[in-house]
């Protein structure tokens, strides 16, 4: 499978999970090998999306193929490219409730074990930052290099999230959101209990590293 039918596949899984409206949110993925990545075009409606009209992009945010100019967050995803090599897929959403996190300017503390698991702590808060040039793509690496969480709260504005590769972070803001909403209900009904930091270190350790099924040695 091609990386743009990936990245196509995979905007279907924000609709699917209620992470996006109207054209808003995008994935991209990083083609292996090559310093390039493929990303949605702006503006286009999700039930258009197809391999064929991905865009294809360099690590300067220049389109390099496709009829259709690039989603308006390029330069952001471009910049965290350039500056985290590992990272294979990035993924914007609007989702509502991690959103309104970050309207308020507040992480989601850890009080959950599927966040220790999936996140290693809290879901922290990136600076405010205009789109346009890379301003939001600095504050995603700023805030993300050395921490485990492979989402931020991007102040006013909403979810960036990092993978591997595409589905990684696709799965990352998915999850980003059911925490984000769980989190919010708890709060309406008082202070959500903690959960100390070495056994937050112990659910992260276990879900990375023994969780889910392993290749045969």
């Amino acid at each position: 499978m091609t990386m743009r039918e990936i990245v196509a596949g995979l905007h279907a899984e924000l609709v699917r999970y209620n992470l996006v409206a109207w054209t808003a949110g995008n994935v991209s993925g990083r083609i292996p090998g090559e310093d390039l990545f493929v990303i949605k075009p702006s503006g286009v409606s999700y039930d258009e999306l197809t391999p064929a009209n991905m865009v294809v992009c360099d690590l300067d945010g220049n389109l390099v193929e496709g009829e259709h100019s690039p989603s308006s967050d390029t330069a952001a995803h471009a910049y965290v490219y350039r500056n985290m090599p590992d990272v294979g897929g990035v993924v914007h959403t609007h989702s509502t409730y991690a959103s309104a996190w970050a309207a308020r300017g507040e992480a989601i503390p850890c009080v959950l074990t599927a966040m220790a698991d999936e996140f290693g702590g809290e879901i922290p808060i990136g600076p405010f930052a205009l789109i346009g040039d890379d301003s939001i793509g600095q504050g995603i690496v700023e805030t993300l290099k050395g921490h485990r969480s492979k989402a931020v709260l991007m102040q006013n504005h909403g979810v960036f999230s990092i993978g591997k590769d595409a589905r990684a972070a696709v799965k990352a803001a998915v999850m980003c959101e059911d925490v984000a909403r769980t989190v919010h209900v708890a709060r309406q009904l008082g202070e959500p209990l903690p959960i100390p930091q070495d056994d937050i270190d112990r659910l992260y350790d276990r879900y990375q590293n023994v969780y889910g099924q392993r290749s045969p040695r």
